[in-house]
């Protein structure tokens, strides 16, 4: 008997929307993460991409425990010397919300050319609409 894998004709992709009000960062991101790949599906194979869309919506209120909204700093260097910028998660939440899930998100899926293509099936948005309703996503709550 030999093992079967999917294939890419074979792999079927739903689409799945998160509402992060009140959700906690952490939380929020393992689950998408674990989307994104395909974990949840009884065809996951670490090689392949066999993960869904996930669509985050409402990006601006995800929860951060403790007293990271003043501590937690978030790095982005330019290439230039003495370039590190560094951001507060108070500041992030103001001026880009997104980068928040999206960092916490691309941390947890593998670093690979793969982990860069599952990346690139997830969408958030700092509101609570999104351009996505022809896919009908089904509703996920965390």
């Amino acid at each position: 008997m030999s093992t079967v894998f999917p294939s890419k004709p074979g792999i079927e992709r739903k689409w799945h929307v998160i509402d992060a009000n009140d959700v906690v960062l952490g939380k929020l991101a393992s689950k998408a993460a674990n989307l994104l790949m395909g974990k949840h599906k009884a065809s996951w194979a670490p090689f392949i991409d066999t993960g869904d869309h996930v669509i985050v919506v409402n990006a601006a209120k995800v929860k951060l425990t403790g007293r990271k909204d003043a501590q937690k700093v978030y790095r982005h260097f330019t290439g230039y010397p003495g370039g590190l910028v560094e951001t507060t998660a108070q500041k992030v939440r103001a001026t880009r919300p997104q980068r928040m899930i999206e960092d916490a998100i691309s941390g947890m899926l593998p670093k690979t050319k793969l982990g860069k293509q599952m990346y690139r099936k997830l969408k958030v948005y700092a509101g609570d609409k999104h351009p996505h309703a022809a896919q009908q996503p089904a509703g996920l709550s965390v």
